[in-house]
């Protein structure tokens, strides 16, 4: 029996990219890191920062996310990552104008902005609250602020924060200058963080503005990062750098964060395209 062709949809949320794959059947199959990592690949696959698989709601929710990162780990949340999904959860007659899904990171509750042909084009989530706890982000020190390392002469210093995902924002002077690429991944595997973590190179910019660039824990550099958006701001925030209204300046464009009891991420969702993917031409199967 020849194996089942496996339907996705590209979506990028400012650049930040993924392939959903809708599976609301009951005897849906769980899917490997290998399946995920060849579908993310961007020579041999379809390519993508993440593969999010789309299944039913229980409890309440809408929906459940399950996102693997392009290396193929389990991702505990995304914050672009689940306005990509929207998109994909109402064009499968999941929600109305608000959606709400299960994720790793728990239960989040998306408003949603619907063009003239009533299919998603922005989102808004609540992400829920920032937390500076060590025990929660997690991060093995006694305090997640002004942590530092040192990396070929360059001193990195910045607050940990938790966004149901770990994050380490460390302010620099110039973003575009940031040796992302080259001590990302120092950092993100920095022993102080017992699953690693996402690490953002952060600026201010002008009034109530940050600039951005990212290091995904499992990815690497990504043209924006939802979660990083709001550690970012609720760090800065507290740093009084910002007001409570951020305006984020990524790579692959804007995100608007509102720092309250809770974060809320706002921002586009752009469908680019439509696949069906045969995994023998991936030298995989789809179990």
């Amino acid at each position: 029996m020849s194996p089942v062709a496996i339907p996705l949809a590209k979506l990028h949320a400012t650049g930040n990219d993924f392939l959903v794959w809708t599976r609301l059947g009951a005897d849906a199959p769980p899917v490997s890191a290998a399946l995920a990592r060849a579908l993310c690949d961007r020579h041999t696959g379809v390519g993508a920062d993440g593969l999010i698989l789309l299944a039913p709601g229980t409890d309440g929710a809408d929906a459940t996310m399950t996102l693997h990162n392009a290396d193929g780990g389990i991702a505990e949340m995304s914050g672009n990552g689940i306005r990509a999904l929207a998109w994909a959860a109402v064009e499968a007659g999941l929600g109305t104008d608000i959606l709400v899904v299960d994720t790793g990171g728990g239960r989040r509750t998306l408003e949603l902005d619907r063009g003239s042909d009533g299919r998603v084009v922005a989102a808004t989530v609540d992400m829920g609250p920032v937390s500076f706890d060590p025990a929660t982000i997690p991060v093995a020190a006694a305090s997640p602020f002004d942590l530092t390392a040192e990396l070929h002469g360059v001193t990195y210093r910045g607050d940990a924060a938790g966004m149901g995902n770990p994050h380490w924002v460390c302010f620099v002077d110039d973003v575009a200058a940031a040796r992302v690429t080259q001590h990302g991944p120092h950092l993100e595997a920095d022993p102080r963080f017992p699953r690693h973590t996402n690490v953002e190179f952060v600026a201010p910019d002008g009034v109530n503005g940050l600039r951005m660039r990212v290091w995904e824990r499992g990815v690497g550099e990504t043209l924006s990062c939802g979660t990083g958006a709001c550690a970012s701001a609720a760090v800065a925030h507290r740093r009084d750098l910002v007001g409570p209204r951020v305006t984020v300046r990524v790579l692959g464009g804007e995100l608007t964060v509102e720092v309250g009891d809770t974060v809320r991420l706002g921002g586009p969702v752009v469908h680019v395209f439509d696949v069906s993917v045969d995994p023998t031409a991936l030298g995989l199967d789809a179990s």
